[in-house]
């Protein structure tokens, strides 16, 4: 499922491409988020034209509407919401975290109370694989169990076991012609709980491994402190991805130490809340000083956001125009698959480390 391609000479960068029932993706890569079989405010034709080549979607949403059921009795996922290239599936792991007063689990698996009408549903791992190959992605996550950060080591070990036990259990129900599953690693900032789940979920052989459990309340320095204690024991021969993660620069501290794969819903929600990620950090739109500003987001971005001037884009969204986030919100997702573009050149070439540098001190001055 994953080749790779080149390795940088003077970081752990890796470059290759992963290989799926629905088209092969790129790495590194960046996944928008369209949990519901939608990237919010962008048209999946739209979609394409920024350059993205696989999208995330979510096990626990699509559950509950429309229903797994209907969206097979539809053609399956990729025709329902035509996407005919790679979608992987989110498990509802981190629903544990995002809907903690909604939930509770055990061993077994979890109960939610539907955020939607309090209905009972009931995600035990073989459920959560059942959902995702009746939905028919191309990649699986495996049933994990996810807790905030700062945490007590007795509540982190608990979950990262939950997660090994409930891992195999989803390796052991997968009855799908061409789907594939990763797991997913946990043990909060703790070295040796990391080390100890990466080691175990090794030898159950999975085709990826995601590391699950950040973004959650540490810091960016503690993030990539996980990373380093964490991506050492985890194959180096299957694609590595980092969930739910999100800032450019974390995106590229991430890629700095050997991750092939990304998500986040922070190209989209902040478009939408007026912010545009640009090579210069972060716009915000709203402000005053872009109200007689003729000059693009960023020059050379072919995305139709920078066809406009930044006075009109500040235009639509004082006016309450839904032009404004949408245009905003494609902008973001160009940028991203620029971003992951131009990395792959730079890895391909031998010169992420320099590239990574100057991004980030270039990002960092605003």
């Amino acid at each position: 499922m994953y080749t790779l391609l080149h390795q940088d000479a003077h970081s752990n960068a890796r470059r290759g491409q992963l290989e799926t029932a629905h088209g092969i993706v790129q790495l590194p890569a960046f996944m928008p988020v369209g949990t519901l079989g939608t990237v919010k405010g962008v048209e999946l034709g739209q979609l394409e034209q920024t350059g993205a080549e696989m999208i995330l979607a979510n096990t626990y949403h699509l559950s509950l509407r429309p229903g797994e059921d209907v969206v097979r009795d539809l053609g399956g996922l990729h025709h329902f919401c035509g996407w005919d290239k790679p979608i992987l599936t989110d498990s509802g792991g981190f629903q544990i975290f995002s809907l903690a007063k909604l939930m509770k689990l055990d061993d077994h698996g979890v109960i939610f109370r539907s955020h939607i009408d309090g209905s009972k549903i009931e995600l035990p791992p073989e459920r959560s694989i059942k959902i995702q190959e009746t939905l028919g992605s191309d990649i699986a996550m495996v049933l994990d169990h996810v807790v905030a950060l700062p945490n007590t080591r007795a509540t982190l070990e608990n979950a990262m076991l939950r997660t090994i036990h409930w891992a195999k259990r989803c390796r052991d129900v997968a009855n799908h012609p061409y789907q594939k599953q990763f797991a997913i690693i946990q043990g909060g900032l703790d070295p040796e709980l990391r080390r100890f789940c990466a080691e175990a979920l090794a030898e159950l052989d999975f085709s990826g491994y995601a590391i699950g459990g950040l973004s959650v309340g540490e810091t960016p320095q503690e993030m990539y402190d996980a990373l380093d204690f964490t991506l050492p024991y985890m194959p180096k021969h299957k694609p590595r991805y980092l969930m739910g993660v999100g800032k450019p620069e974390d995106i590229l501290n991430g890629i700095l130490r050997g991750v092939d794969l990304f998500d986040c819903v922070m190209p989209t929600r902040n478009g939408r809340n007026a912010q545009a990620f640009t090579d210069s950090g972060a716009i915000r739109i709203r402000n005053a000083q872009y109200q007689r500003d003729d000059s693009p987001l960023e020059e050379n971005c072919p995305c139709p956001a920078c066809r406009r001037s930044r006075g009109y884009l500040r235009h639509l969204f004082i006016a309450e125009e839904m032009l404004g986030p949408i245009l905003l919100t494609i902008h973001n997702l160009t940028y991203y698959q620029r971003l992951m573009s131009r990395v792959r050149l730079a890895i391909e070439q031998d010169r992420f480390l320099e590239f990574y540098q100057s991004l980030c001190a270039s990002i960092s001055q605003t």
